[in-house]
């Protein structure tokens, strides 16, 4: 459950040496000596173990301090080793993201909606009982089970103290995942899991529906009453409570939707678009937006205007749940992926609008160059990181209104190339 800003989440890579021969050597040819690059890689991985086993001993006097006894520590500690595959993908994320149409016929495709409907039945007694107590729905917190893991299918097999001691060590957060490892040392001192069997994702995701190390310390439930607060498991239901908890402890309104897909009239104003304008549904029916049928939206609440992929994409009113969502992966494509999933497993019918499918996804340096530009040319977007936020969105819709375009502030490599 890593949080992100508003987007889905190489320096040399530090690799092992080859895997020993699995028999006698009954080649022809002479041994053929290790390349330079294999002999530096094994050089690096060499170096990099024995400054991590002295990364190790600081770490343990400061785990020791912050109230980790020293046997727990020992016992997580006993197997750990530099994980050079760990940092490899946590420097070798693709620069290129998927675009938001590419992620939701993924998140809510034909065999995770059926998938997702067979979880729903399997489970609707606990799934019932779930939703009585923290009152989330039951399809919102088996969408999150099927975008977090399929299910249970993935929920990751990689031992989590070695991952985040190699994070915290040689990675680009090292604070952050310092604390995430501090925090599993807690959960395991507290008895809820042992290391071994303390397993998830390489960036130390955990469970069915992959919890960071502080968030299941805030959040995690036992609810099954047998004192552990179990994520791991076979059996879900302490990781389905759990969500629901975490849900509910932000602030979910259970009976209103997380948001609605709509039309927009014609000559619609766009820059009303987005997160900082909001409106009763009977006030933006005022404006001519409608629900897919044509009627007003039921009032749910104060509500925005999204549009992930500008005017050319679909259209969603969106209301207070959506960002409670958006408290579980920031990302707009994860969040209304998880509602969509969870309409279309409570029988709803697929997303209606078009998508600019012939468009590519910008690459990260390609944002940072727009972001560049745009201020250049006199639109201010307040730094160049690399995130569309709401000052780069207010830039673009300003450049795109000086060029006679639709000002939908949708970042598109046409804004790019118009730029250059």
């Amino acid at each position: 459950m890593f949080r992100n800003t508003k987007g889905l989440t190489v320096t040399a890579a530090l690799l092992s040496g080859a895997a020993a021969s699995a028999g006698p050597d009954t080649s022809l040819r002479p041994p053929q000596a290790p390349s330079h690059l294999e002999e530096g890689a094994r050089i690096m991985t060499s170096t990099a173990n024995i400054s991590f086993e002295r990364w190790i001993s600081g770490f343990r006097r400061r785990a020791l301090a912050a109230g980790i006894r020293g046997d727990v520590f020992d016992a997580a500690f006993a197997d750990v080793r530099y994980n050079a595959d760990v940092i490899q993908k946590d420097r070798n994320q693709s620069e290129f993201t998927k675009q938001i149409w590419e992620y939701l016929d993924s998140a809510a495709s034909t065999t995770r909606v059926r998938n997702g409907r067979a979880a729903l039945r399997e489970n609707r007694r606990v799934l019932a009982q779930i939703e009585a107590r923290y009152g989330v729905e039951a399809e919102i917190v088996s969408a999150v089970w099927g975008l977090e893991s399929a299910y249970g299918t993935y929920r990751g097999t990689t031992p989590i103290i070695g991952a985040l001691a190699t994070l915290a060590f040689d990675g680009r957060r090292g604070s952050f995942f310092e604390t995430q490892l501090l925090s599993a040392l807690r959960i395991i001192q507290a008895g809820d899991v042992s290391a071994d069997k303390m397993t998830g994702s390489w960036a130390g995701a955990m469970g069915h529906t992959q919890f960071i190390p502080t968030s299941y310390l805030a959040y995690a439930v036992d609810f099954t009453g047998d004192g552990r607060r179990d994520i791991w498991s076979d059996d879900p239901t302490d990781a389905l409570a759990s969500t629901a908890a975490y849900l509910a402890r932000h602030g979910w309104t259970k009976g209103q939707p997380w948001g609605v897909e709509v039309r927009l009239p014609q000559g619609f104003d766009y820059g009303l678009a987005g997160d900082r304008v909001k409106k009763s549904p009977a006030d933006w029916a005022a404006l001519g937006v409608r629900d897919m049928d044509g009627g007003v939206v039921p009032n749910h609440g104060r509500a925005s205007i999204l549009l992930p992929a500008g005017a050319r994409g679909a259209a969603f009113m969106i209301f207070d749940n959506f960002h409670v969502i958006e408290r579980y992966n920031a990302a707009d494509a994860y969040v209304i992926g998880v509602g969509h999933l969870a309409d279309r497993i409570a029988g709803g019918p697929p997303i209606q609008g078009d998508w600019p499918r012939g468009d590519r996804p910008l690459r990260f340096s390609e944002k940072q160059e727009m972001q560049e530009r745009l201020t250049a040319a006199g639109f201010d977007t307040q730094g160049a990181d690399g995130v569309v936020g709401p000052n780069t969105i207010a830039a673009i819709r300003r450049f795109q209104a000086s060029q006679g375009m639709v000002p939908d502030g949708y970042a598109s490599f046409e804004i790019l190339r118009r730029l250059r």
